[in-house]
């Protein structure tokens, strides 16, 4: 699976932009600010529905017009895909398939899986839990939409316990049938993604280790560790046993939505101990293992994109991601660099058939 053709309208920077890509690799050159990311993201944004760095859609509209459009034709097995997005400042997105308006949008997630290694994947290590967490429900939610249903299902469970454990407190009464709707929701949502989970961190585990371990030239061990309150009891027993904790926090304290992935090398946090090397060759071996995942579960190969990815290593890692990534496993592949003697060695390397573009304030031409 990969995009022939790609047409944006005052998305960001970018004003006016049709360029067609090689089935393999693309490599985008260009300072700093000059939109290299921009169109990466345009192509992010045809996969998801979203950007992958403002989930405020407005935002990403050019600050001098009032609407933005992307366009892209792919191949897709052996037919044609036309998928178009066209967002009016303060009017609902409208996303169609081959002219069709989706009545849902994650009716969409999944038809044309990606996956994106940028600069920005550090917040997974230095963020919060909730950003790992959204990093399983992203991967998850590319290859079952199910899960995806249920994830939306449950969060909106856990907002109306919420608002209710807030009520009671503020009217001073309690009305434990009332709120036992709400718990059965969550445990029967919950325990699903939980599982779900469970299943995906099992099997992404020794892929991830391998990638790590091939980049780093066995230098350095690494682990992944889901940790979560269903382990140890049923979510039923969980929210019994901690009623009357939350009701004095006025929120649901225990639940998947308190789940977190351990990122480990050396048996120590990385996020305590990790070189900015080490933090970046972890991050990418999470992200290529994610692609080799998703690329089992659909039988596609996923458009892998990636961002400025080369700083912060040294010469030796730069080398195994370039033979990782130059093999058949992989399908089309974009590459952003500020430095053109780094894409050159990637185009020498990889031996494949390639398009290189200069931006340049939001402008794209392709290079000979």
């Amino acid at each position: 699976m990969y995009i022939e053709e790609i047409s944006i309208i005052n998305y960001k920077n970018l004003k006016d932009v049709q360029a067609s890509f090689s089935s393999r690799l693309n490599c985008l050159i260009g300072n700093n600010g000059s939109g290299k990311t921009n169109l990466m993201d345009a192509v992010y944004y045809l996969s998801f529905c979203k950007s992958f760095f403002n989930p405020v859609d407005q935002l990403n509209i050019n600050h001098e017009e009032n609407f933005f459009m992307l366009k892209g034709n792919y191949r897709r097995f052996d037919s044609s895909e036309v998928v178009s997005c066209g967002l009016q400042k303060s009017q609902k997105k409208q996303f169609k398939r081959n002219s069709k308006v989706y009545k849902r949008l994650m009716e969409h997630i999944g038809l044309l899986p990606l996956v994106m290694i940028t600069p920005s994947d550090t917040t997974l290590i230095l963020g919060g839990s909730d950003e790992r967490r959204k990093f399983m429900d992203g991967v998850i939610s590319q290859y079952n939409q199910n899960y995806l249903d249920d994830l939306l299902k449950y969060n909106r469970a856990l907002l109306q316990r919420n608002n209710l454990l807030k009520q009671f407190d503020s009217d001073r009464y309690f009305d434990a049938e009332l709120l036992s709707i709400w718990d059965e929701q969550l445990v029967d949502y919950g325990s699903r993604i939980h599982s779900e989970r469970q299943e995906f961190v099992k099997k992404l585990i020794p892929v991830f280790q391998e990638f790590y371990s091939f980049i780093s030239q066995r230098n350095e061990k690494v682990s992944l560790i889901h940790q979560s309150d269903l382990y140890e009891n049923s979510f039923e027993s969980l929210l019994k046993g901690a009623l009357i904790k939350d009701r004095t926090a006025q929120y649901t304290t225990v639940g998947i939505h308190k789940d977190e992935l351990v990122f480990n090398i050396d048996e120590y946090a990385i996020k305590k101990l990790g070189s900015q090397g080490q933090n970046k060759t972890y991050l990418v071996s999470l992200k290529l293992a994610q692609y080799e995942f998703i690329k089992e579960i659909s039988g596609m190969k996923p458009i892998l994109l990636l961002d400025d990815i080369f700083d912060k290593l040294d010469r030796h890692r730069v080398e195994q991601i370039v033979k990782v990534v130059s093999g058949e496993d992989f399908g089309q592949i974009f590459i952003t660099d500020t430095n053109r003697e780094h894409l050159d060695a990637i185009i020498k390397k990889m031996n494949a058939d390639y398009r290189i573009f200069n931006v340049n304030s939001g402008k794209i031409e392709p290079l000979t």
